[in-house]
């Protein structure tokens, strides 16, 4: 059965096998009598919101055997008695299915061949609140949820045009994920939004549980092996907003709070909103600081230790800089050691409640810092330059780019270890050919637009500009 049918009972017994009537508790069905003819309703609950359901019903309760006999059709029906404003008639079964276990409420009629579905639904969720991640010292301080229509209000609330189309796909077979396209009709890059598109429509998965990380992997190219993000997220909905007036494409799913941005570029991670909440100069500023610190952080570790390993190369200048005692461990041992104890302390971070926090942050500095210091395990020097590394990595918002560095300068300190001075230029020459080769969902290029090279957007990139009519 494909289709409904005009046969009240035979709708009745194929939706409750298919719903789960009486297999599922969540599941509500209710015989009602409409103008004398029988109906039926569905509704899971905690989906569907009492007062409107409660209002709707009152009304069509009301409906006389008279009234009901000039109805030819559930649409008529619908015209006439529904005053609910979001309510569509359906006739196809796979999509009623899919509505009622998206939040609305199916209202079956005898006679009638097609349902009444009912968008009023309610999901369970939080209050919009400043994201964690990406906070600003001025400007809104609200952020998405996992509500997608809250999300979609947040962005119609900055943008009153025409022009912005909110467009809806369901992904997944089984989640049937609701994902939308977000984007400025006469500004979008069409080539862009057209390849957004296709890799959306073509996701062929179980379910997207994970949300806008299963969608991205779904769509993004296969390359394993390099680590750096090919999509960048926010949480917050001035930046969603700053991209689509920009002729970009969010991609927004339900049950996330964080949208991707797409296109994708490595210079784009290098931006953040405080640039934009204060005066260009100093936006200017932050950027080419959190460019520098972020690039030092690569590098920093692995060149100290290849100069650490061959002291008698080191200018009088930067003596300072050697080891005076070299400890039990050997100086790579201790850099790797430090690397995973860092994210050992983050994971464990994670999982401490927040009451005990603190107290964990403190035990965990004192304990795994001084006393590895006094046993001999680290040098100090090994602490320092960690410890700068560790604070560097917060100077640029995305924790996906931040491991994609990690992974780097391991892969660096390994190669010096094993070859010196020709190690680190093999692990430079890898991290700029991993850089140009990385394949980023939609757009012109990973490295655009210095490759390739387009001045007009390097130089948006490297000088933040002031706001005006062609830059938000």
């Amino acid at each position: 059965m494909e289709k409904l049918s005009s046969s009240l009972a035979e709708n009745r017994r194929e939706l409750d096998r298919r719903i789960g009537v009486g297999r599922s508790f969540d599941v509500i069905s209710r015989d009602l009598t409409i103008g004398g003819k029988a109906a039926r309703l569905y509704v899971v609950d905690g989906y569907g919101d009492d007062g409107v359901l409660e209002r709707i019903l009152s009304f069509l309760l009301q409906v006389t055997p008279e009234q009901m006999a000039s109805v030819a059709d559930m649409d008529q029906l619908i015209t006439r008695y529904v005053t609910f404003g979001e309510v569509s008639s359906e006739d196809q079964l796979e999509t009623i299915l899919t509505g009622v276990f998206l939040g609305k409420t199916c209202l079956l009629v005898e006679g009638f061949g097609r349902c009444a579905l009912i968008d009023a639904k309610m999901f369970p969720g939080r209050e919009v609140q400043e994201p964690t991640n990406g906070r600003v010292l001025r400007g809104s301080h609200d952020g998405f949820v996992e509500i997608l229509l809250k999300n979609t209000s947040l962005i119609r609330r900055r943008v009153r045009d025409e022009h912005l189309t909110l467009e809806n796909h369901q992904v997944g077979g089984s989640s049937r994920t609701d994902v939308v396209l977000a984007y400025m009709e006469d500004r979008v890059d069409r080539e862009l939004l057209e390849e957004v598109r296709k890799k959306l429509l073509a996701i062929d998965v179980g379910s997207v549980a994970m949300s806008q990380e299963s969608v991205a992997e779904a769509m993004m190219p296969r390359q394993w092996y390099n680590p750096f993000p090919k999509v960048r997220y926010t949480e917050r909905p001035d930046v969603a907003t700053a991209c689509i007036m920009e002729g970009n494409v969010v991609v927004l799913v339900d049950n996330s709070s964080s949208v991707m941005l797409l296109p994708t570029n490595f210079f784009a991670f290098m931006e953040e909103a405080n640039d934009f909440y204060f005066p260009p100069l100093v936006g200017t500023y932050f950027r080419y600081i959190r460019m520098v610190v972020f690039l030092m952080s690569l590098v920093i570790t692995p060149v100290w230790y290849l100069l650490a390993k061959s002291p008698h190369n080191v200018p009088d200048w930067l003596q300072f800089i050697t080891v005076e005692e070299m400890g039990q461990v050997p100086l790579l041992v201790q850099l790797l050691l430090v690397e995973f104890i860092i994210d050992l302390l983050k994971l464990a971070s994670l999982n401490t409640p927040d009451v005990l926090s603190n107290s964990f942050s403190m035990i965990g500095a004192l304990i795994l810092g001084d006393f590895a210091v006094q046993a001999r395990w680290l040098v100090p020097e090994v602490l320092v330059y960690m410890a700068y590394v560790s604070i560097a990595s917060f100077a640029q918002p995305s924790f996906e780019m931040g491991y994609a560095f990690k992974i780097m300068r391991v892969v660096l300190l390994l190669l010096i270890a094993l070859l010196d001075w020709w190690g680190f230029a093999i692990g430079m020459v890898l991290w700029l050919v991993l850089l140009f080769t990385t394949k980023p969902i939609a757009g012109k290029g990973y490295m655009y637009p210095l490759w390739p090279f387009d001045k007009k957007a390097l130089g948006r990139l490297m000088v933040r500009r002031p706001i005006n009519r062609d830059n938000t």
